[in-house]
């Protein structure tokens, strides 16, 4: 996605807690436990994957995307999909995404990544070539022009 920023890769996590599961120090019951929520999530908003599941190996997971941020209010921690991701870009400043790795098989689930969605991202916006305009002196914003003439003033 064009405005995808500040990403975190938990795959170093991941690889951790699949050593863990292989030395027998965790059991299978630990990292097989996806709630209801999440296998429903993963059933009706996932989006699947050509990746097997590293538990069962006979499934192929199914990436959960959920999104958190101050302007979705009652939105707030629902799945959504990839495209609705990109629409929402689109239109909010800016809310957290959140993707959960899940297997319909045997209930493996692992956050894979988070990163950052919206329009702040966005290289050149409007926004930003306002802030420039008005660094480089090129050309003020209206409320700037009045704060000069008080301070010509004193």
């Amino acid at each position: 996605m064009r405005t995808q920023r500040q990403v975190v890769d938990y795959s170093l996590q991941k690889r951790a807690v699949l050593r863990e599961l292989l030395a027998a120090r965790v059991g299978t019951y630990d990292v097989c436990d996806a709630s209801p929520y999440l296998k429903n999530a993963a059933r009706f908003h996932g989006e699947p994957t050509e990746e097997r599941c590293p538990i069962c190996r006979s499934e192929n997971l199914i990436h959960v995307h959920y999104i958190y941020g101050d302007e979705l209010k009652q939105s707030a921690g629902q799945a959504r999909t990839r495209a609705e991701l990109s629409v929402l870009a689109m239109t909010l400043r800016e809310f957290q995404v959140y993707v959960v790795e899940v297997c319909p098989g045997c209930d493996w689930n692992h956050l894979v990544e988070q990163f950052l969605l919206g329009r702040d991202g966005l290289a050149g916006g409007a926004e930003d070539g306002l802030e420039r305009e008005a660094v480089s002196g090129s050309s003020a914003p209206a409320g700037s022009t009045s704060r000069r003439r008080r301070e010509a003033q004193r």
